[in-house]
């Protein structure tokens, strides 16, 4: 299998799009004729008729984005909170999603040192090994082509996940300048000196980190497996982190329902168009409540909603 990066800029290339589909199945927007037809068939097991709700709908929107977008980004929130039930579909959207042709994003923001670390990137993109006397094989769990991963407790928590990442020809993504209002409380701080004694944000010295964790492994189009998460509501900032990592893939959150526009995630590009993968959740997800012709209508409404995004996008590179 070739290098994540590798693959992440030829589907790019070959859609000529940078739009990934966020999975972030909401059960009361989900169309009611999916939810009525399975909380009837098990209304004893509301979990698993919910379950089998976001899995339907998944399937779905994967169908009809799949020629459009270049990869789709489950949220494990959404799953998590219909226990084992909401696990298996969270499994079963990343298998669909492959066989699809689409790759793989685990967002799960999963972090920690030693063997916990270990044991979560094993999970999300390696194989279990059993190493018991009655097993010694080894099993894929979750099988996803990349995952989001939080940064907070430095190397030790990032290590196994890149190990991970070059055994399996797999990749992360690792929260760096996040879209979300009060990201700035911590991130925006202004810290060390850099090599001009001029005091620097938190978010500027976790982008060196980055860059040189990610040194050591680049695919042959020019970047890393080691990518970053980085908003498109902080345009300027986006700018500043790409002239630090040009080696550095971009997932980008924040474009449409969170109020930024494809002039807002021009920044976070190199001046070839690439190194950056825009996501949008609601805006195609439940694209049928603003654009649709009614709930049955909900694949085709994010269809258009994806192909739109796309071209707003490539108007700006």
């Amino acid at each position: 299998m070739k290098h994540f990066s590798d693959r992440l800029i030829e589907a790019v290339k070959a859609k000529k799009s940078a739009v990934c589909a966020g999975l972030d199945p909401r059960l009361d927007k989900i169309p009611k004729f999916i939810r009525k037809k399975y909380f009837e068939k098990y209304a004893e097991f509301p979990l698993k008729a919910a379950a089998e709700s976001i899995l339907e709908f998944n399937k779905g929107i994967i169908d009809a984005v799949k020629d459009i977008a270049v990869c789709v980004k489950p949220q494990i929130a959404f799953y998590e909170m219909f226990g084992a039930e909401g696990i298996a579909v969270f499994i079963e959207t990343i298998k669909y999603a492959k066989s699809q042709g689409l790759l793989t994003i685990a967002d799960a923001k999963r972090g920690d040192i030693g063997s916990t670390a270990e044991a979560y990137a094993r999970a999300f993109l390696g194989q279990v090994n059993f190493g018991t006397d009655f097993y010694s094989g080894e099993q894929t769990v979750f099988g996803a082509d990349s995952m989001t991963v939080a940064p907070y407790f430095g190397y030790d928590g990032i290590k196994p996940f890149i190990e991970e990442c070059k055994k399996n020809n797999a990749g992360i993504f690792i929260l760096v300048k996040t879209s979300n209002k009060s990201s700035g409380d911590l991130q925006d701080l202004m810290v060390e000196k850099d090599e001009k004694n001029m005091a620097q944000p938190v978010f500027h010295i976790m982008a060196r980190y980055v860059e040189s964790w990610g040194a050591d492994d680049i695919g042959e189009k020019g970047y890393s497996c080691v990518g970053v998460v980085v908003g498109a509501t902080y345009p300027a900032q986006a700018a500043e982190l790409r002239k630090l990592m040009p080696h550095t893939i971009f997932l980008v959150p924040g474009y449409g329902a969170q109020g930024a526009a494809a002039k807002d995630v021009s920044g976070c590009f190199n001046k070839d168009g690439l190194g950056a993968i825009i996501n949008s959740s609601r805006e195609i997800c439940f694209a049928y409540e603003k654009y649709g012709k009614g709930e049955e209508s909900y694949a085709e409404a994010a269809r258009n909603a994806a192909i739109k995004m796309s071209d707003d996008i490539n108007s700006v590179l």
